[in-house]
Formats: structure tokens, C-alpha cells, sequence
């Protein structure tokens, strides 16, 4: 069992086993529609912030490019103390403070606008101080689901919230351009502040509470001590030590690939712009699909089985997508793209109940951090990696190197001890590692 020092969740969970969580469960249910809210507004605002920076102020590429990059410094920046104050601290009202962050930090772009006042600085600024906004949520809110629901609800958990999470933000690719069109891209960043107003009214609505650790034992260590535990942890243990280094190298090769998709679609395929985002958000369902399915695949063949299945039998179909040509040839960009998809969510979604069987209640925060950071940290370096190989080696080329990386990171799985157990462990073992 795990190990954990919150109340537990009500006891209908048992009483109306067949009803779905979301039926049954009224805090999930809230949960649910604030994460959903949010994930649909964070994909709207990604492409609302570059065409503010290119429509109204006339920003270079390299500009432009500079604000999503400064959404992912924080993680790099605070992303490992972050993991600990929020172990220190209530998660929900971690959680409360970033989405009222987001949404005062969001709205200060039409009020500058309006007032003649906007900046690329100020885009800038707030792409940086609401990426640590998210460093924040995500954290605390990783830690917070456990707390939430009870252990045998926490698989169908995990689905919903990643299944709906991809859909949301497929929505968001789809919807923002429409929106900037239609209002123009400042007043539609406007209109989506609402989804944060959204998150954080659900999250405030939540009755559940948390037990936090007792204020001695908190007191009793510093903060760098319970960073280097989380770090200690996640590299001596060899489950947690396997995925971060799945998980490192496959968002470098994500990332990688992903870089110049749309460079190598507009020369492949010779799609107009317009068609690109829907061929894109058309792969991406099949994330939806995969959070759909993970559960009963786990439950089917084994959850160790099922991971090497989503993470390395699916995604060795993306070597179809340097096969995209125009016509029909744009057939190997959607099967390819929906297969890792389909994989990396499901995949999220078994790694996800795993973790938060295997690891304490109390070390949560600062473990799930530990491994965003590491995980974060070579994104940037992908998207670096993409565009140096496009360039010296051309784009058709580059992008079958990039895709191939993706399957060859998957290999750190297959020479893991994930391929001699059907299922991953779930006792609550990994505080031995700290030991």
C-alpha cells in the first residue's frame, strides 16, 4: 500500500464501483474541468503570444522564437526547489496561486494595448514569470492528484486527465487561429483569460483537504537537503532512474523532429500554411486514443508489457514520416504522428499511476520535479539539434535522423528491468533509495 499522510478519498469510490470517476467523484470532477480549462487556454496562449509579438510589433523570427523558449527557463531555473517548497506546503493552494497568477499576468497584455503601451519586452516578461506560473502548477499538481483519489481509482484518473488534456489542446491549435482571426490576436488572449478564471474557480471549489506533514518535521531539514533527496532518489532507484532517462532522451528527439515538421510538411507535402495546423492537430487525436485504451492494455498484458508496447513498438512508426510526399503520401505523416502520439500519452498515463503508487505521498513533489527538470532540461537542445541538422545536412535527412532517435531512445526501456516483469511494481519502495 502507499504510504501517504492524506485523508482518504470518500468512500463512494467503493460503494458505486461501475460509475465513472467523474460521475462519482465531485472534487475529480472539478479537477477535471479546471485542468482541461487550463491545458486548452496554455495551448491557445502558446500561439497567441508569437502572432501578438509578429501582427502588432513586428518581431523577427528569432524574436519570436525567444518567447516559448522562455516559457521552459523556469523549469530550468527553479524547477528543482520548486519540487520541495511545494512538498512544504498545501498543493491545492499552490495550485490556486499560479492559475490567479496566469490569468492577472495574461490580462496585462490587452490592458497595455489598449492603453498604446505593449511591448515585445513585456511578452517577453510574461511568457517568462507565467512559465514559472506553470512550474509551479504542474508540480504541485502532479503531487495532488494521490491525495485526491483512492489507489484503485487512480489509473481511470490518470486516463481521463491526460486523454482530455491532449484533447484540449488539440482544440487549442485549432481554435486559436480562428480566435486571432476573428477578434484579432490581442482581444483573443483576452477572451481566453476566462480559461484561467475557469481553473482557478474549480480548484477554489474543491471540499477535499490535504494533511500536511507536521511542522516539526518540515522544520527539521533544509531545503537543499530535500532537493538533493529527490535528485538522490530518482538516479539510485532503477525504475525512476530508467524512465528519466527514457524520458530525457526521447523529448530530445521529440523535440528534435518536431522542430521542423512544419518546414519539411511545406516542402514534402506542398500543403498550404492554412492545412498544416489541422494535419497536425489530426495526428495529435491520436493522444486521445491512447489515454483511451492505456488502462485496458495495462490490465490486458501487464503494465510493464504495455509501456514497452506504447513507448517502443508505436513509435517506431514514426520512421514513416520522412515517407510523407504530397496526395496520399500525406497518409505517412498522420499515421506516423498519431502513433506517437497515441504512445508517448498512453505511456504517460501507465508511468504516471505507477509513480504515484511507487513513490511516498510526502516526497511526491520533490521527485516529480526532479525528473521534469531532467526531463526539460534537453528540450531546448532538441529544438537546437532539428534546426542544426536541417541546415548543414538539409531538412529530408535531418528528419529521418531525428525520427529514428525516437525508437533508438526507447532501447534505455527494452535493456531495463521493464523487460523481464510483466507488471510494475506497486509498493510504495522508492524512499529505500534515499537510504
Amino acid at each position: 500500500m502507499k504510504l501517504s499522510t492524506a485523508p482518504a478519498a470518500p468512500s463512494t469510490a467503493q460503494a458505486e464501483p461501475r460509475r465513472s470517476l467523474l460521475r462519482r467523484h465531485r472534487d475529480f470532477r472539478l479537477l477535471f474541468v479546471g485542468e482541461v480549462a487550463g491545458k486548452y487556454g496554455a495551448s491557445v496562449t502558446g500561439l497567441a503570444l508569437p502572432l501578438i509579438a509578429v501582427t502588432r510589433l513586428h518581431a523577427g523570427a528569432f524574436l519570436v522564437s525567444t518567447l516559448p523558449a522562455a516559457t521552459w527557463l523556469p523549469w530550468l531555473l527553479i524547477g528543482l526547489p520548486v519540487g520541495a517548497w511545494v512538498d512544504r506546503m498545501s498543493r491545492r493552494a499552490v495550485m490556486l496561486a499560479s492559475a490567479a497568477a496566469s490569468l492577472l499576468l495574461y490580462l496585462t497584455i490587452p490592458i497595455a494595448a489598449a492603453l498604446g503601451l505593449l511591448s515585445y519586452l513585456q511578452l517577453l516578461v510574461v511568457a517568462l514569470l507565467a512559465g514559472t506560473s506553470t512550474v509551479f502548477f504542474q508540480t504541485a499538481y502532479t503531487a495532488y492528484l494521490p491525495s485526491l483519489v483512492t489507489e484503485p481509482d487512480r489509473a481511470e484518473g490518470n486516463a481521463k486527465l491526460q486523454g482530455s488534456a491532449s484533447a484540449a489542446q488539440i482544440v487549442g491549435l485549432g481554435s486559436g487561429g480562428t480566435l486571432a482571426q476573428l477578434f484579432g490576436a490581442v482581444d483573443s488572449l483576452l477572451a481566453n483569460t476566462l480559461t484561467f478564471a475557469v481553473s482557478l474557480l474549480c480548484t477554489a471549489s474543491i471540499k477535499q483537504r490535504e494533511q500536511l506533514p507536521p511542522a516539526v518535521e518540515r522544520e527539521r531539514r533544509t531545503l537543499l537537503a530535500e532537493v538533493g533527496e529527490g535528485l538522490r532518489i530518482v538516479v539510485r532507484d532503477r525504475w525512476l532512474r530508467s524512465f528519466l532517462l527514457y524520458g530525457a532522451t526521447a523529448n530530445l528527439a521529440l523535440t528534435a523532429y518536431q522542430s521542423i515538421q512544419v518546414v519539411f510538411l511545406l516542402d514534402r507535402a506542398h500543403l498550404p500554411a492554412s492545412a498544416l495546423g489541422t494535419l497536425i492537430g489530426a495526428a495529435s487525436v491520436g493522444g486521445v486514443l491512447g489515454a483511451l485504451v492505456a488502462r485496458r492494455v495495462g490490465a490486458a498484458i501487464g503494465t510493464a508489457r504495455a509501456m514497452l508496447l506504447f513507448l517502443l513498438g508505436l513509435p517506431s512508426l514514426v520512421l514513416l514520416i520522412p515517407l510523407t510526399g504530397n496526395g496520399a503520401g500525406v497518409l505517412c505523416y498522420l499515421v506516423g504522428g498519431a502513433a506517437v502520439s497515441g504512445g508517448v500519452v498512453a505511456g504517460n498515463v501507465l508511468r504516471a499511476t505507477f509513480t504515484q503508487g511507487y513513490v511516498p505521498a510526502e516526497l511526491l513533489g520533490r521527485i516529480s520535479a526532479s525528473s521534469a527538470f531532467l526531463n526539460y532540461s534537453l528540450i531546448p537542445l532538441g529544438a537546437l539539434l532539428g534546426g542544426a541538422l536541417a541546415g548543414g545536412l538539409g531538412v529530408l535527412p535531418a528528419m529521418w535522423l531525428t525520427c529514428a532517435a525516437l525508437p533508438l531512445a526507447a532501447l534505455i526501456l527494452w535493456f531495463s528491468p521493464l523487460r523481464r516483469y510483466r507488471d510494475l511494481p506497486t509498493g510504495s519502495v522508492a524512499r529505500a533509495a534515499a537510504a
